[in-house]
């Protein structure tokens, strides 16, 4: 595939606009428009929903998305410079792509919708893609604003929000994610497709929200983990005895031997110990 529209090649919209990658901002660019429409593809049928997108830098993935039907594709964009290339795709694209200037960890994404069901895409900056996973999955309305991710992280970030107990990779990412959502790795991109190449492996990654997830509070299990794996080579009972003195029988209550580490719980169990630590 060597266009996907009539719009300039990539290289050429970089060098037109003196769009070089800003390490302080996270940007590598991916300019294989085979790539940008395999993620497109992969976020599923895109005519009857508003696509969110961070981080559209000079906008490969934003045309992926309209040339793949996207009714409307909202863009977050944190770079002015990048501004002129956005607008040239939407000139191309009439009243189907609105840009926003601005910081996505600030922006009230799901006042975005226009009544329309949200998908989230994007290569996320790798600065700020596990903090902005996070602000989707831990909101307090469940099921929440949106119907899907489609997200491109580091592959080492992916392999934590996809990993299950006994998987090195396991931790508070993981039990969030596996938790409140169905996670999965659908391919890996090297780093010879960015510019410039980055020095690892990223991963997309698709979400759908698991719409009854197991009964708890969010702030119990965060509470909860947040000691667990914060000092996960010690065993449950000397972890979480900042939480309650009696933290040993609280935790032979939910039927888990005090003496085993967080790691080794799945997240039934961990959502268990967040219930029950949180009784007084």
């Amino acid at each position: 595939m060597s266009q996907i529209d009539d719009l300039p090649p990539l290289r050429d919209v970089i060098r037109t606009h003196g769009l070089d990658a800003k390490k302080s901002l996270g940007q590598n660019f991916l300019l294989d428009l085979n790539l940008t429409s395999r993620i497109a593809r992969a976020a599923g049928d895109l005519t009857n929903a508003t696509i969110v997108e961070v981080g559209p830098g000079p906008g490969g993935l934003t045309r992926a998305l309209l040339a793949n039907g996207a009714r409307k594709v909202v863009a977050i964009e944190k770079d002015s410079r990048c501004l002129p290339a956005l607008a040239e795709i939407s000139a191309r694209y009439p009243g189907r792509l609105d840009v926003i200037e601005g910081d996505a960890l600030k922006v009230d994404v799901a006042s975005l919708s226009e009544g329309y069901p949200i998908r989230i895409v994007a290569n996320l900056p790798y600065n700020v893609g596990t903090q902005l996973l996070l602000n989707w999955i831990t909101t307090d309305d469940w099921p929440p604003f949106w119907s899907s991710l489609t997200l491109m992280f580091q592959k080492e970030v992916g392999e934590r929000i996809t990993a299950t107990v006994g998987d090195n990779h396991y931790g508070r990412l993981g039990v969030l994610a596996g938790w409140r959502t169905r996670a999965r790795i659908l391919f890996d991109i090297g780093p010879q497709a960015f510019t410039p190449p980055p020095k690892v492996t990223s991963a997309v990654v698709h979400l759908e929200p698991n719409l009854a997830p197991l009964p708890g509070k969010l702030k119990d299990l965060e509470r909860l983990t947040a000691c667990a794996f914060g000092q996960r080579r010690k065993m449950l009972r000397a972890s979480l005895k900042a939480l309650k003195p009696d933290a040993e029988q609280r935790i032979t209550d939910c039927g888990i031997a005090p003496t085993a580490r967080a790691e080794e719980i799945d997240i039934a169990g961990l959502v268990r110990l967040a219930t029950r630590f949180a009784e007084t």
